[in-house]
């Protein structure tokens, strides 16, 4: 059973003590849950723990006065005074304008999809995140998790991210009833629109790219339920999201590093790869 580490510290007087939970945006975290550590060839820096499977993570001076360095947080709000943007975006598909499967290329390629699945059959689950568990996660995107060596606090961190959201499960099994995937969203009607979070999927389905499939099933339950937009996450390293984005949004981060340590030495680094040199160390627009 996965369970949450009990965040606790040890006072002058020797007695533990929990450690008291800060609040920003959905999030909530202690200096002792707040960075995961992460590396590029071989070097270490830190990212926050909703990283991995978060959308528009919230910060504060306080926060950002807590972390370890070097220490890059990516995805900050848009309508946030936080962060600059870098060299990512973020694909949006407006599944609300009728341009959308009008275009005939993408009307082609949904046809042939749904003609791969047309013997399976998909579900359709939207649940309060507060009613979640640790093992819940792990019980629909175990693998993915460890295929994509996500952390199993930023696993911890999703469970956090959703404590006031609802999220949208979408299961689809074959004639037999065997699994075909599990796609996983989360709503935010705040920004009407949903946000694809992990999609962990049956290899033994690949060659009917199961992955592609779930996104259409998303698209079309957002736009049913009048959501504006279905938030494919960031995209230069995924070529298949771009049959679906009509829309880009720029990503805004945040880097804070010493300008002579090893990362920042590094050309190929994330700080170089994602932020210009001036903007290390810049947190507001």
């Amino acid at each position: 059973m996965h369970q949450l580490e009990t965040q606790a510290f040890t006072g002058q007087s020797g007695k533990r003590s929990k450690a008291r939970a800060r609040e920003v945006g959905y999030q909530s975290w202690t200096a002792k849950n707040l960075c995961v550590e992460s590396y590029h060839n071989d070097i270490s820096y830190f990212t926050c723990r909703w990283d991995a499977l978060c959308p528009y993570i919230a910060v504060d001076e306080e926060l950002l006065a807590s972390v370890q360095r070097p220490f890059i947080v990516y995805a900050l709000p848009p309508d946030s005074n936080f962060g600059v943007p870098i060299n990512d975006k973020y694909g949006m598909v407006n599944v609300a304008s009728p341009e959308f499967e009008g275009n005939e290329r993408r009307a082609r390629k949904f046809r042939e999809l749904e003609k791969q699945f047309r013997n399976f059959a998909h579900s359709e689950q939207v649940v309060p995140g507060h009613a979640l568990t640790l093992d819940d996660l792990y019980e629909m995107g175990g693998q993915h998790f460890e295929d994509c060596e996500i952390d199993a606090r930023e696993v911890a961190g999703l469970l956090d991210y959703v404590r006031k959201l609802d999220v949208l499960i979408i299961r689809v099994h074959d004639s037999e009833g065997e699994l075909v995937l599990t796609d996983f969203s989360i709503l935010m009607p705040s920004y009407s629109q949903a946000y694809g979070s992990f999609c962990q999927w049956n290899r033994k389905f690949k060659n009917r790219s199961p992955g592609i499939y779930a996104c259409l099933l998303v698209c079309r339950w957002a736009a049913r339920n009048n959501f504006k937009f279905y938030n494919l996450g960031p995209v230069d390293d995924y070529g298949y999201k771009a049959l679906f984005v009509t829309d880009y949004e720029p990503i805004f981060a945040i880097a804070l590093t010493d300008e002579t340590h090893p990362l920042a030495l590094d050309l190929t680094s994330p700080l170089h790869v994602d932020f210009k040199r001036e903007e290390w160390n810049k947190l507001y627009r």
